[in-house]
């Protein structure tokens, strides 16, 4: 826009922006940290509606233009639907907070200062998210998918105090954590292959072949790492100790969300990888079973909606495995409709927790009498979650059923079970809690915690009786995903059409489920209980102790000195640098030259430099090891003078000048009992074997890197020609001074520092 900010510049840095303008508030006075909060988030949110009604515009700029790297993003149709997720559900549940987090505190006997920290985080959570659903570059889309994994760790973590936060909020970041690292390998891959990291310009040029295979099987797993699904869905549960708004936004709108949106965001790469969509189909419908089933045995309230988050975007994964239109577009209709639902479902826990003091099913019952609006919205995005008529759910199954048709009957009856079980714990949640005989004493509820969710409530039956806005947004975002229009019109038919009839089955089944529940309940019980004893969160664990015993022994070896230290980081490093050695095609990489009577001179003192270097090794006293070492330091600056560079030759003349000095100085300084305890003290004899060995496979590694450095030119030529350019503007007259002068004149004064620090210390 010319005559103003675009819409995507103003949603991008209200966005970023809200986190530290929420902490400031709260730092000057905590009371302001709520109402700034929800005022960002509020107006983020208006961006957002803006950007996406008149069209996402374009954010290109220069960040690394020697890489090709630039800070592009886009308001597209899929960002914007994710956006206004992460900003509209933000509103919601930043209001909810605002009254639940005070309590909250208190309970807990927490000052109301520590909520200063709770309100920066879901906000940062909530820029991070624009970030990632916005950017269009590989390496931004890794450093806001990472940013997320961040956020969400300090909030899954807010009560640090509790043993079982700290767990669940590690066990979250190890597993999207360390997933991620396949997001950034892809990245690496496709920006490789495709010599750029724009998304538009990756998907032009890499064709269906190994690359994108192994690339789109490497977004996959980061992506149902994030969003919970089988076999990595167990750290969902366990995120369950956060505060009750945490789980609200994290993991029913926005983090789970992201792994979903990231599927659909490489989609044009998964079509091109044959097997992944086949694979999604199948992991969607294993993440259905497992987490519907869980969800129907499980007896607290959040962790029971958790195992149902597991499983509805299950569904999610599903479709967009199935691909077309009716999954792309689907799939968008899908996750706006299930945000609604869930997070209400969410809001409306902590709301009778908060009311009662219980936190299961069996302690709850009959509450509809003493919370009636809670009940009403409540039970609306209940509704909507088992896709009742009348309800935005309705649609999103009639999609996610016309979907599973297109690929034939099996895929068709897997869906309509999946249905049929939603249906049954989506009435186990709210029938458990409202219906009954009450239970116990119910205390006063805020309004402030009962509001928020009959608006969740009323959106999601307004979208069951005005379908428009939503088809809409999927609509967009379908298309993106797609890379061609994907139209689809969701209403209601009074016919028999399939869709209709499975919708019609999956109700019946989800009624015969809840009737039968003493049948069955026994038997999947046990089998959840085999699934915790057995299951992946055990191989997690079993990891971590693993990892926990490797991390101790190696603190062990590095501890006992300094050249243990030295040798557990040069060993690791070098192993790391032989298998990229043999990792890397090696034709022409090692070439041998010639050797003229010219170069007798520069061979001398090469040789002379390498003798210095290994008499280092010899001396026992420090002056003498003091002397040798400045040796090699003086044969180097020979070296440089017969290589045409006096002026490096006289700066390396000029510091080992001062070293030698300066170790001169530190030896007159040093007592003489301690200089003997250390010179007279033998080394014991497996450091005596074991020296010499680390030494030669040390040198003969650097050898093998520096003659195939100097054996091929560099490869960012481009970066070479810009610094000759620039050399007159840093007033140098050529490269080298330059950077001695400048560069290292600054890395040098930070080490100096360090050492002052160092020594006051």
């Amino acid at each position: 826009m010319d005559d103003g900010i675009a819409p995507s510049a103003l949603l991008l840095i209200v966005s970023l922006l809200a986190a530290p303008a929420a902490a400031a508030a709260g730092m000057a006075r905590p009371a302001l940290a709520p109402s700034t909060a929800i005022a960002g988030s509020a107006l983020a949110f208006a961006a957002a509606l803006w950007g996406t009604i008149t069209g996402g515009d374009l954010i290109d700029l220069p960040w690394a233009p020697t890489w090709g790297l630039r800070l592009t993003f886009r308001l597209d149709g899929l960002a914007g639907l994710y956006a206004l997720l992460a900003t509209g559900i933000g509103v919601v549940v930043l209001v909810y907070a605002s009254r639940y987090l005070p309590l909250h505190l208190e309970h807990q006997g927490r000052p109301a200062r520590d909520g200063v920290r709770f309100y920066g985080l879901v906000l940062l959570f909530m820029g991070s998210m624009v970030g990632l659903v916005m950017a269009q570059d590989l390496l931004l889309i890794f450093l806001f998918w990472d940013l997320t994994a961040v956020a969400s760790y300090f909030l899954i973590g807010f009560d640090r105090q509790e043993p079982a936060a700290r767990f669940a909020a590690m066990m979250a970041l190890f597993v999207t954590g360390v997933s991620a690292i396949c997001l950034l390998i892809a990245a690496v891959l496709l920006g490789g292959a495709a010599d750029g990291f724009g998304l538009a310009t990756v998907f032009a040029r890499v064709g269906p072949g190994g690359t994108a295979t192994t690339a789109a099987a490497l977004v996959a797993v980061a992506a149902l790492a994030k969003s919970a699904q089988v076999p990595l869905h167990f750290w969902l549960p366990r995120a369950m100790a956060a505060p009750t708004p945490v789980s609200a936004y994290l993991h029913s709108a926005a983090m789970v969300a992201a792994g979903v949106f990231l599927l659909a965001r490489f989609h044009p790469l998964i079509v091109r990888a044959g097997w992944v969509g086949d694979a999604l189909v199948v992991v969607g419908f294993l993440s259905m079973a497992v987490g519907g089933a869980l969800a129907l045995v499980k007896d607290e309230l959040k962790p029971l909606l958790a195992y149902s988050t597991v499983a509805q975007y299950g569904y999610v994964v599903v479709m967009l495995g199935l691909g077309g239109t009716y999954g792309l577009a689907g799939a968008a209709f899908y996750v706006v409709a299930h945000a609604l639902a869930k997070s209400a479902l969410f809001l409306a826990a902590g709301a009778v927790t908060e009311a009662t003091g219980e936190r299961e099913l069996g302690r709850l019952g009959g509450l509809w009498r003493r919370l009636p609006a809670l009940a009403v919205g409540s039970g609306a995005a209940a509704a909507a979650l088992a896709a009742l008529p009348l309800t935005v759910g309705f649609f999103k199954d009639e999609l996610f059923f016309a979907a599973a048709l297109e690929r034939g009957p099996l895929v068709a009856a897997l869906a309509t079970f999946g249905a049929a079980m939603t249906v049954g714990y989506a009435w186990r949640f709210w029938a458990g809690v409202f219906l009954g005989a009450p239970r116990g004493k119910v205390g006063r509820v805020p309004a402030a915690l009962v509001w928020p969710v009959v608006l969740l409530g009323a959106l999601a039956v307004v979208g069951g009786i005005v379908v428009e806005p939503v088809t809409w947004l999927a609509k967009g975002a379908g298309a993106v995903s797609a890379g061609e229009p994907t139209p689809i019109a969701p209403a209601y038919h009074l016919d028999a059409r399939a869709e209709n009839l499975m919708a019609l089955a999956a109700y019946v089944a989800g009624v015969v489920i809840v009737v039968t529940r003493p049948v069955w309940h026994g038997a999947v019980a046990a089998l959840a209980q085999a699934g915790e004893r057995l299951g992946p969160e055990c191989f997690y664990c079993a990891v971590l102790d693993r990892l926990h015993a490797f991390s101790d022994a190696i603190h062990r070896i590095e501890v006992r000195d300094l050249r243990s230290r030295v040798a557990t980081i040069l060993v690791p490093a070098g192993v790391l640098i032989m298998l990229g050695q043999f990792a890397t095609p090696s034709r022409e990489a090692f070439a041998v030259g010639t050797i003229d009577r010219s170069d007798l001179s520069l061979v001398l003192m090469v040789v002379v430099t390498a003798a210095a270097a290994l008499a280092t090794t010899v001396p026992r006293d420090h002056l003498s090891l003091a002397l040798v070492l400045s040796g090699v330091g003086f044969s180097l600056a020979v070296v440089y003078a017969f290589l045409g560079a006096p002026n490096v030759a006289l700066v390396a003349v000029l510091v080992e000048t001062l070293f030698a000095l300066l170790f001169l100085g530190m030896l007159a300084a040093m007592p003489a009992h301690l200089r003997r305890q250390v010179t007279d003290r033998a080394d014991p004899r497996g450091r005596r074997r074991r020296d010499p060995v680390l030494g030669v496979i040390a040198g003969l590694i650097a050898f093998v890197v520096v003659w195939g450095v100097l054996s091929r030119p560099i490869a960012l030529a481009r970066a070479a020609t810009k610094q000759t350019e620039l050399t007159p503007a840093a007033h140098a007259g050529d490269v080298v001074t330059a950077i001695l002068a400048d560069f290292r004149g600054l890395d040098t004064m930070g080490e100096i520092t360090v050492i002052a620090v160092a020594l006051l210390g």
